[in-house]
């Protein structure tokens, strides 16, 4: 079942454009990943997705309707992000119970589990909470009001690196229990990319790359080796990244599935994050030719 589509969607402010003609589909079940650098227009698709703006062109639907002003799907959308604000005056219990009052599917043991593990100072005002532990209450409330689309961007800024990976294991292993679909906006791709099933990412505004992660990671290699041999293999190719010392070339090519090492080359899987990063880095004018797809997943 498809959660949320774009298509062809816009957003302005004044003179500058925020997200670019985006078209993708987000499905049931899914842990999606949306990435990108920042500023690149994220933070702007999140909010419109959870309503709180509406695009300036193109369509969104959100569980089938339009997300904007409509309870009925926003009752089903739990929406934590970074900077997310409390009343001065609300201590962090205040705001679990705020959200047990929302969200439908809350899950008050659970919620009690979280804020043990988190060592979340419940009585302790949200104006005096560290930016981690606000980044805390945050992940407590996205994973135990289990809606059925949760959206997180950049909520864990702030915990360290113990409590990431709280987070991570957390997020899996209730996902694996009450499947539903979440988002991840993150910047930290190497510490999700066990956790992302598909990829979008966005640049300047516009969809890049749209594809499920196990496909994308099949699909690019890096190849290194004597210069000839190296340009002989890369033939054909779309070059994300090239290193050359003397004689000696290193390249991250696309659509080269299935590439083994040879006698004289040097075949390596390519990360999720560097194909992000190196694709990201391509010039406006190259980035047609790399396989991932801009718009509608090829396949579910």
């Amino acid at each position: 079942m498809t959660v949320v589509s774009l298509q062809g969607v816009t957003k302005r402010y004044g003179a500058t454009t925020a997200v670019q003609d985006a078209s993708f589909d987000l499905y049931e079940g899914r842990i999606h990943g949306m990435l990108g650098r920042n500023g690149a227009g994220k933070s702007t698709l999140m909010r419109m997705l959870t309503g709180q703006d509406f695009p300036t062109a193109g369509q969104i639907r959100v569980f089938g309707q339009n997300p904007y002003e409509n309870a009925d799907v926003l009752r089903q959308v739990c929406f934590i992000k970074e900077s997310q604000k409390y009343p001065d005056i609300f201590q962090a219990r205040h705001a679990l119970h705020a959200a047990s009052l929302v969200f439908p599917n809350w899950d008050a043991d659970f919620a009690a589990e979280l804020v043990e593990e988190f060592r979340l100072p419940l009585k302790t005002r949200a104006k005096k909470l560290s930016r981690g532990q606000l980044s805390a209450v945050g992940v407590v409330i996205g994973l135990a009001a289990r809606a059925p689309l949760t959206l997180f961007d950049e909520p864990y800024l702030g915990l360290d690196a113990v409590a990431r990976q709280l987070f991570y294991d957390r997020l899996l292993a209730d996902y694996a229990e009450h499947p539903r679909t979440i988002v991840l906006s993150t910047h930290l791709i190497d510490e999700v990319s066990d956790l992302i099933e598909h990829v979008v990412v966005i640049d300047r505004g516009r969809i890049i790359m749209n594809d499920s992660a196990e496909n994308l990671r099949s699909q690019a290699v890096t190849v290194s080796g004597p210069s000839r041999a190296v340009e002989e293999f890369a033939a054909g190719h779309t070059v994300l990244h090239r290193e050359e010392i003397g004689g000696f070339v290193r390249v991250t090519l696309v659509g080269v599935p299935d590439a083994r090492d040879t006698d004289n080359l040097r075949v390596e899987p390519v990360s999720l994050q560097q194909l992000v990063v190196r694709t990201t880095q391509l010039a406006d004018g190259d980035r047609a030719l790399v396989g991932a797809k801009n718009g509608r997943e090829a396949g579910r």
